[in-house]
């Protein structure tokens, strides 16, 4: 690929923050953040919409078994529901992050709103597979709308050296989304039914949507701000990507957000449950409890990594690291125990560090937002965001190839020497993850963008 002359370099998007913080993101050099209260309430009202996200993108999680018989379906298709979320949420990142570039995100959000409820809507009269597929592939897009548009909000309105801490207290408010679902949601299926359920989460919408447009300030002076900056044309969209991605530093954010996140993800998402159940012997109840306390681990690791990162921006790539060799150390221990049924305690410390992915996966964002200016915050935002989703995806699929190749027909369940061997299949999108990390880690430091620091791709 060719380089940009100096000359044609672009402008940072802020000036270089103090020593010891991360590099300047957010706003342009005109535009100073102003934080505090102001700052925090318009997080707030953005970041309600993620949480609504999170509460209609986990809710099939505990509804499973009602979903199977509601539609006469087996394992395999109900496992379509997941994987689908997961494709269109992916698939529609990069274009996400150009509408936010482009509208701004508050624009973005309204619409993420409208399409979750209208999506969970028809999830909740649905009455087949096909229809209710469709609805979850709607839901799908709305969710991918909300996540993307929050940073960029919290990059207008905080200064640069918080931005760190906000994105993990996103992740963080988006977990106690999961939590409702896994306490509230629960209880109304098995008191309310099914569509009077899915129908009261619909509505939520409503609600949301409003306090959005009543009272969301996307920017410090209100509207939105130019696209690209004064006396500059707007780029057209497939320059604005291909300008992106020529960053190292978004290619470095796609590859850690990759590598960090998918071991949690598809535990969480699908196959925690079956292998603590069906592998380990474990209750239905007792799985229950492994899962909740993988949420909370990561709503833990989340306020601690954005402590450290608020400090300095030296201990990214330290974290990143060490999450990714000790997910694997332990998952290697874990798969290795004799007769492939390990002691709980080890059980338990695989599901602590698990929660540990999804905050390390946030250190991605933020390669990519201290090396990209402000217009093009949300692309490179969506490019980074694609990297978990997609290792999940292939994470998903993998495992469950494996568990079927390694199960004879006719079998009911699948065995624990099944999973032991299945499970294995983490280390091919773990081992090329790191991999391309390490790579990418030398040609940031190698060649740092203007105003970066060398230190800062550490």
């Amino acid at each position: 690929m060719t380089v940009e002359p100096a000359s044609s370099v672009r402008p940072l998007s802020a000036p270089a923050p103090r020593a010891g913080a991360g590099p300047a993101t957010g706003p342009s050099a005109a535009h100073h953040p102003p934080g505090g209260r102001a700052a925090w309430l318009a997080w707030s009202i953005g970041v309600s919409v993620y949480v609504l996200a999170v509460i209609h993108r986990t809710s099939l999680g505990v509804a499973g078994l009602d979903a199977a018989d509601r539609f006469g379906i087996g394992a395999s298709a109900l496992s379509t529901f997941s994987i689908l979320q997961v494709l269109v949420y992916a698939a529609m990142q990069i274009p996400v992050g150009l509408l936010v570039d482009r509208f701004g995100p508050r624009r973005v959000l309204l619409l993420g709103v409208v399409l979750l409820s209208a999506g969970q809507l028809a999830f909740a009269f649905s009455g087949s597979f096909g229809p209710a597929l469709a609805s979850r592939a709607v839901l799908g897009c709305g969710d991918a709308m909300t996540f993307i548009s929050v940073l960029r909000i919290a990059a207008r309105w905080f200064p640069a050296a918080k931005n760190p801490l906000v994105a993990q207290l996103t992740g963080l408010a988006g977990m106690s989304g999961n939590l409702v679902t896994t306490v509230v949601l629960a209880q109304a299926l098995h008191s309310e039914g099914w569509t009077p359920t899915f129908t009261a989460i619909a509505l939520l919408g409503v609600a949301v949507f409003a306090l959005v447009a009543l009272f969301l300030r996307e920017a410090p002076d209100g509207p939105a701000e130019a696209v690209a900056p004064a006396g500059r044309p707007r780029p057209g969209i497939g320059r604005q990507v291909r300008e992106t991605w020529r960053e190292p530093g978004t290619r470095l954010g796609l590859w850690i957000h990759f590598t960090t996140q998918f071991p949690g993800n598809a535990f969480g998402l699908l196959w925690g449950l079956p292998y603590l159940v069906e592998a380990q012997g474990m209750t239905r109840a007792a799985a229950g409890g492994l899962l909740t306390l993988l949420v909370l681990s990561n709503m833990s690791f989340g306020f601690l990594f954005g402590r450290v990162l608020s400090r300095t921006a030296r201990a990214r790539m330290p974290i990143v690291l060490t999450v990714i060799g000790a997910t694997a150390l332990l998952w290697a221990v874990a798969l290795a125990w004799p007769g492939g049924h390990p002691p709980l305690w080890l059980l338990v410390a695989v599901v602590l560090v698990m929660g540990s992915n999804g905050p390390a996966s946030l250190v991605g964002l933020d390669y990519a937002r201290a090396r990209n200016p402000v217009e093009r915050l949300g692309t490179a935002s969506g490019i980074v965001n694609m990297g978990g989703f997609i290792g999940t995806m292939i994470t998903l699929f993998g495992i469950g190839v494996l568990l079927d190749a390694l199960t004879p027909d006719g079998t009911g369940s699948y065995t624990a020497s099944a999973f032991r061997w299945a499970f294995c299949w983490q280390y091919v999108p773990l081992v090329v993850g790191t991999l391309m990390i390490l790579r990418l880690r030398k040609k940031l430091a190698a060649a740092p963008a203007q105003g970066c620091r060398p230190a800062d791709a550490r």
